[in-house]
């Protein structure tokens, strides 16, 4: 059986059984915080035990390691409509210990898209039309650092109100313990 296969017969049972009301809940998150985070797969259960949070507490945000590329991209328009659309009053980033974008260098990645049927021709095209394919398929050297940037990426956006307190914090994905990388009070 195909995983969709599997995941849409596991979803009619669901449905049927009307599993889906424990989780019930508004779009306005109850904790008013908004949290970006990587979207590594040992953060999926693991930040909403660590950090207390609840089905409906907070909105979040995830891609890979947390970074912000782009202040006018789709991370940071998702914050500004979780600020305020949806009444968010704090933004967290959370980056993690052992992620897989640090030290993540562009060589790899297009060794591995070119052994997945990437015709690496298209690279050489989109560098030549100046796009920088390398620098975007790199990670960061340390997770703190690329969590402060992100902070400092939210904290310095025009569209972005400075009375909202903006943190960044590192959890290790072993046993849940936060580390503050910024105190976002300190900043207001």
């Amino acid at each position: 059986m195909a995983i969709l296969d599997s995941i849409l017969d596991y979803n009619k049972s669901f449905v049927d059984t009307k599993q889906y009301e424990q989780f019930q809940t508004t779009k306005f998150p109850d904790k008013k915080l908004v949290i970006l985070t990587c979207m590594d797969t040992r953060l999926v259960e693991l930040l909403h035990n660590a950090m207390d949070l609840k089905n409906g507490d907070a909105k979040i945000i995830r891609n890979a390691g947390a970074v912000i590329s782009h202040p006018f991209g789709s991370i940071m328009r998702s914050i500004l409509v979780a600020v305020y659309e949806l009444q968010a009053d704090e933004v967290l980033v959370v980056g993690h210990h052992g992620c897989g974008m640090a030290g993540l260098e562009s060589d790899g990645i297009l060794e591995k898209a070119q052994e997945r049927g990437l015709d690496l021709d298209v690279v050489e095209m989109l560098e030549y039309s100046g796009i920088d394919v390398k620098g975007f398929l790199t990670g960061f050297e340390k997770v703190e650092d690329n969590v402060a940037h992100s902070v400092d990426v939210i904290n310095n956006h025009p569209l972005f109100v400075r009375k909202i307190p903006v943190h960044g914090l590192v959890i290790c994905p072993d046993t849940g313990k936060l580390d503050l990388v910024v105190n976002g009070y300190e900043h207001l």
